[in-house]
């Protein structure tokens, strides 16, 4: 039978997204131009190195200290510090010690934690993600046995989030359902609620005593660092029980480091222990301990307030740099007389264009503008350069 152990297997398809930068390596046009993957690039199209990292790197390295195993739920001061990042240093759930923060494998392997604890331990077998909803979302559900569905989101017609038949949607689930909500800078659509439409949703979720599950991967990428977490500090202040995945890939550049962190909000501080507790033993039996270098970067930055200082104008930089892609391609449309103004309507790194799979294939293949085939491109990879260029094979394909 070892012999032949494998021999049926089937290869999996490519992630539809990371695929794509497969493709786009492979492309050998000059004026190609990557809006599939989800990186922040700068005006030259390059990853930056963001200086408040590089400088703590440069002190983590001049301190020389061994690399030893960090605990299983993480480096401390790097647990409350993004804990404060994410719910607010003066938050009344932060200070009186009501939430668990564990250090994760990046957003994602919150995620991963999160949904396993819900399904194993907590006992809950559905959840329901948003339409369209980032795809790996699903697939991390499902891996942990729940059942996934989808709810209401995105409204083809007017561009904006179809929010009576999301409402809908949600009251009509089953008590203890896990709802998963993207907290700022939806992915794939860019468009978020607002803050009354956030209340509207919190009483739905008192009323079918369902439990929220948030996803914060791009906070200070929308509206600003404080702005962009009001959903998780409403629900915090709100004294319901519920989950954050947040991450530190795009706001720090830390992409291949894998920082992140789950955090559980609960009544109380002894709670709060309990599940730390228990989801340790989750991480034991997942990877034992996580990884040390971005989350020592990340504690090193916000726990000084010099160096913080100096993260947060490079956010601001990103975040308005993003917004200048957005304006200049809703003009760059303007002039060819085609509405590109979905990107001035949406926030953070990416925006659905409202185009096809077959439009979208036609734009990589006649014009080598590289998108993901529901529509979505990556805002964060124009440049003064291409952007005329984009908009052009926008309407071209339209």
């Amino acid at each position: 039978m070892s012999s032949q152990i494998f021999s049926s297997l089937q290869p999996a398809p490519d992630d539809p997204i990371l695929g794509l930068n497969e493709l786009f390596k492979k492309d050998a046009r000059a004026e190609k131009v990557n809006l599939g993957v989800g990186v922040f690039l700068n005006e030259e199209g390059k990853l930056p190195l963001m200086q408040a990292v590089a400088e703590a790197e440069r002190r983590l390295l001049e301190r020389g200290a061994p690399h030893g195993y960090v605990p299983m739920s993480g480096i401390p001061s790097y647990c409350s510090a993004i804990q404060k990042l994410v719910f607010g240093a003066d938050s009344e759930a932060v200070l009186s010690g009501r939430i668990c923060t564990i250090q994760s494998l990046g957003g994602t392997g919150a995620l991963r934690l999160g949904s396993v604890f819900a399904r194993e331990v907590l006992g809950l077998t559905k959840a329901v993600v948003s339409d369209p909803t980032w795809g790996n979302h699903i697939t991390l559900f499902k891996h942990a046995g729940l059942d996934v569905a989808k709810y209401p989101y995105y409204d083809k017609a007017t561009g904006l989030v179809a929010f009576d038949a999301m409402k809908a949607a949600l009251k009509g689930l089953d008590t203890g359902t896990v709802v998963l909500l993207h907290a700022c800078c939806h992915n794939p659509t860019g468009v978020d609620l607002t803050h009354e439409q956030w209340k509207e949703v919190l009483e739905i979720i008192r009323e079918r005593d369902l439990f929220p599950f948030l996803d914060i991967a791009y906070q200070g990428f929308g509206d600003g660092l404080d702005e962009d977490a009001f959903a998780p500090r409403m629900l915090a202040e709100a004294g319901i029980a519920f989950m954050v995945a947040s991450s530190c890939s795009k706001n720090f550049g830390l992409y291949g480091e894998r920082t992140g962190g789950l955090h559980v909000v609960t009544p109380n501080a002894g709670e709060a222990a309990v599940v730390q507790s228990i989801i340790k033993s989750i991480v034991r039996a997942e990877y034992s301990n996580p990884a040390t270098h971005g989350a020592a970067a990340v504690s090193e930055i916000l726990n000084d307030p010099e160096l913080k200082a100096a993260w947060v104008d490079e956010v601001t930089g990103m975040r308005s740099r993003i917004h200048q892609m957005r304006t200049l391609l809703t003009a760059e449309g303007e002039k060819l007389g085609v509405d590109l103004s979905f990107a001035a309507r949406q926030a953070g790194m990416f925006s659905f264009t409202g185009l096809n799979a077959d439009q979208m294939i036609a734009l990589r293949e006649k014009f080598g503008v590289y998108g993901v085939n529901n529509g979505r491109i990556c805002v964060a990879g124009l440049s003064t350069k291409n952007v005329e260029y984009v908009a052009k094979a926008l309407a071209a394909v339209r």
